[in-house]
């Protein structure tokens, strides 16, 4: 079996995202499960810093917009196989992934068109001809439209994954014309009048899944506009929701090198060390029996901004510490920035990007903060539960899926939860956690170690896909969805 990754992010290289981590972690895991694969993702300026690349190939490639000449670079990742990059300088050698300043670059979609068409013509580049494509957002959603109606070979199956219906790659029509798409291919991805990216990839998909199973029911429900083709998939038993894992790789804390102090469920008392090395680093009072709230995340409204902003004095009169690490929208980044000098000693910002910190956080918080508005999987919850950093999380998408609400009276459960999107719900959860930590030390390190004796890696996700490809390899399907039967 042969699965090719097509995605727009892969950890290390290039990350913006979950999405990043998702790519090189589950193309890792199914490699133990003797599933040969590869990853291409275009080469984003200063991807050689972190890989040695060699010259694999070269592609002349027909757009709208005229022939792109195109080189295929491959490196080779410790215990992943191969992963190729796309390298076409006028497009990907730039500050950014995706833009600069909050703004996306105004060529995103001949960008990522590019990239879709290339994943199609790299097999015969290299010589590695998958049985699956693993198509990854709607950065490479047209991977299936090509197929269709560019003449390619069919024997390839293509499996979706979609990370986050918010994000559609949503474009005028009159942009349509740098696809390089017949008339029929354009209408087959028009949606409401525009082109619908991710639209055209859940419909030719062979198969989709999201992220998480609770995410998977609530899309179609909520799904962004796209319930209608979303259910409709669904009722074909063709939209799987599998749950997200982690990289014990690197999110173990017994054997973190970013962390100050290792340590693990049998023996957590390097935790508190790392608490006050956080303290001291980031101008914290040192205090250890003062809760340390930690958040990680980009700063948008998805991630339930506004109820902190709201919450925020609230919260700090619960006599707690609080850490954040990310970047995003202003308004976030500079309520953040004054938290900071309104609560010295007591509230420390990071306005960055940084996996050393996110780890560092993890290993030091008490309690972890995820109140997202939608969440499709969260990986934070799942580093925190494994860093003995109990969450507090709303019930949504995979945070409904991993976390669950303490029971004093039965002693169960790995977290605390709300379930209404308002910042008084969130506010009752977090003083659960805060009154627990201060009253009864003992169940809250029973919390903490049940937690961090769990479950999460990529080993049962990754049996669950390897079934997915299976069935798409050992069947032919027809009708609207998919491409094979045409």
């Amino acid at each position: 079996m042969k699965v090719l990754f097509v995605a727009a992010e892969c950890a290390p290289y290039a990350k913006v995202g979950g999405l990043a981590d998702v790519v090189w972690a589950l193309s890792k895991a199914l490699r133990e499960l003797s599933v040969e694969t590869a990853i291409f993702i275009p080469k984003y300026r200063g991807v050689e810093d972190n890989i040695e690349l060699a010259e694999a190939g070269e592609l002349s490639i027909a757009m709208g917009g005229g022939p792109c000449h195109c080189r295929i670079l491959k490196g080779t990742r410790p215990k992943g196989g191969p992963i190729y990059f796309l390298d076409y300088p006028p497009y990907f050698d730039r500050a950014g992934i995706y833009g600069e300043r909050g703004e996306a670059y105004p060529d995103s979609l001949e960008r990522f068109a590019l990239l879709s068409r290339a994943a199609l013509e790299l097999p015969g580049a290299v010589g590695f001809a998958p049985d699956i494509f693993h198509i990854h957002d709607w950065h490479t959603s047209l991977v299936p439209a090509y197929l269709r109606f560019r003449g390619f070979p069919r024997s390839a199956k293509i499996l979706l994954t979609i990370h986050n219906l918010a994000h559609q790659g949503i474009y005028p029509l009159e942009r349509a014309v740098a696809l390089g798409l017949p008339d029929e291919g354009i209408s087959a991805i028009t949606y409401r009048g525009k082109l619908n990216l991710l639209y055209g990839g859940i419909k030719f998909a062979d198969l989709v899944t999201t992220v998480s199973p609770s995410y998977a029911r609530e899309i179609q429900e909520n799904g962004e506009g796209l319930e209608e083709i979303l259910r409709e998939r669904a009722a074909k038993g063709e939209l799987v929701g599998i749950l997200n894992g982690i990289d014990y790789d690197v999110w173990d804390p017994k054997t973190d090198p970013l962390i100050w102090a290792n340590y693990s469920a049998d023996d957590p008392s390097g935790k508190a060390a790392n608490k006050a090395e956080l303290q001291k680093a980031l101008g914290l009072s040192p205090e250890p029996k003062v809760p340390l709230v930690g958040m990680i995340s980009r700063l948008v409204d998805q991630k339930g901004f506004d109820l902190v902003m709201e919450a925020f004095e609230r919260m700090m009169s619960l006599g707690i510490q609080f850490v954040l690490l990310g970047t995003g929208d202003p308004e976030y980044e500079e309520f953040f920035a004054r938290a900071t000098r309104r609560y010295p000693g007591r509230a420390a910002a990071l306005i960055t990007f940084s996996e050393e910190w996110a780890h560092r956080i993890e290993a030091a918080c008490d309690i972890f903060l995820m109140p997202s508005k939608f969440e499709p999987c969260g990986l934070n919850q799942m580093y925190s539960l494994r860093y003995g950093a109990v969450p507090v999380v709303r019930a949504t998408g995979g945070l409904r899926d991993t976390v669950r609400e303490y029971d004093p009276r039965s002693d169960t459960g790995n977290g605390f939860v709300f379930e209404e999107y308002r910042a008084e719900a969130m506010l009752a959860a977090l003083k659960r956690a805060v009154g627990l930590y201060r009253r009864d030390p003992e169940a809250w390190v029973r919390i903490m170690v049940r937690g961090m004796r769990e479950d999460h890696s990529w080993a049962a996700s990754a049996r669950e896909y390897l079934r997915l490809y299976e069935k798409l390899s050992g069947s032919e399907r027809s009708g609207e969805g998919g491409t094979s039967g045409r």
